[in-house]
């Protein structure tokens, strides 16, 4: 029998059993105050062995908790300043949680172009919209991130300017990469990438706002990067409508 009061120590312990008050009297007035020995909060398993069988019945534990059978809570990546743990695994292998990351590399596909970006809001998850809600970064869902990268790759390789209103004056830095003088090799060059530089209506609204629609590809949790493409085609059309219906609810 253990004591709940932590100060009464071995000593109580020892006077308790040499009484022998659980034999000589009915009620033990010890007894009242004994709590149950508790154990370790449990851990999260993935076996199926202490679960109820299909009948309802319950099963016997024939053996003890299992290190493969373990599961681990989930990162929960948000969006805030970079905070990685390392986690040991199976074989001595490490895996990464993101527990914080604002950045990650982006890919425009069409363009062939991978910009590290900022990562602004998440704003669409088809599993679930809490996860929307509470900010969480997970595969597979879509994020805006910042444009900026994408325009001044796209203005220094075609000279053209993009996702500017009609009439913006230029600043002198962005005017001396999209007008500077070039020799004629090179000018031919920039006049040859301009007849392929035509990019989708959508993209280019997006581009006027400052923000781009990407998914994510990569698993925080797992390896703790936030990485991922920039929506384009069919697949922006279609989480459009998703969002757009979304917000209209």
């Amino acid at each position: 029998h253990y004591s709940a009061d932590k100060h009464l120590g071995e000593l109580t312990f020892k006077k308790h059993v040499k009484s022998n008050c659980c034999v000589n009297s009915a009620v033990c007035s010890f007894h009242t105050s004994v709590l149950p020995l508790r154990f370790c909060d449990p851990g999260i398993s993935r076996d199926n062995w202490h679960k109820r069988r299909k009948t309802g019945g319950k099963r016997k534990p024939y053996h003890k908790k299992r290190k493969y059978e373990l599961g681990r809570p989930p990162a929960n990546t948000k969006i805030g300043p970079r905070r990685i743990h390392t986690v040991r695994t199976r074989g001595g292998n490490k895996k990464y949680r993101a527990l914080r990351v604002d950045v990650g590399n982006f890919s425009w596909g069409s363009e062939c172009c991978t910009r590290k970006t900022r990562i602004i809001d998440v704003v669409y998850n088809a599993s679930n919209n809490e996860l929307v809600r509470t900010k969480t970064l997970v595969k597979n869902c879509i994020v805006l991130v910042d444009s900026l990268p994408y325009r001044q790759w796209y203005e220094a390789h075609f000279a053209t300017p993009l996702g500017r209103k009609k009439g913006a004056k230029l600043t002198p830095e962005e005017e001396e990469v999209i007008n500077k003088k070039r020799s004629k090799k090179i000018q031919k060059k920039f006049e040859e990438r301009k007849k392929n530089c035509k990019i989708s209506p959508l993209l280019e609204e997006q581009f006027m706002q400052g923000k781009l629609l990407a998914c994510i590809a990569s698993k925080p949790g797992q390896c703790g990067r936030v990485d991922g493409y920039v929506l384009e085609g069919k697949e922006l059309e279609f989480y459009l409508r998703k969002i757009k219906a979304k917000k209209g609810k």
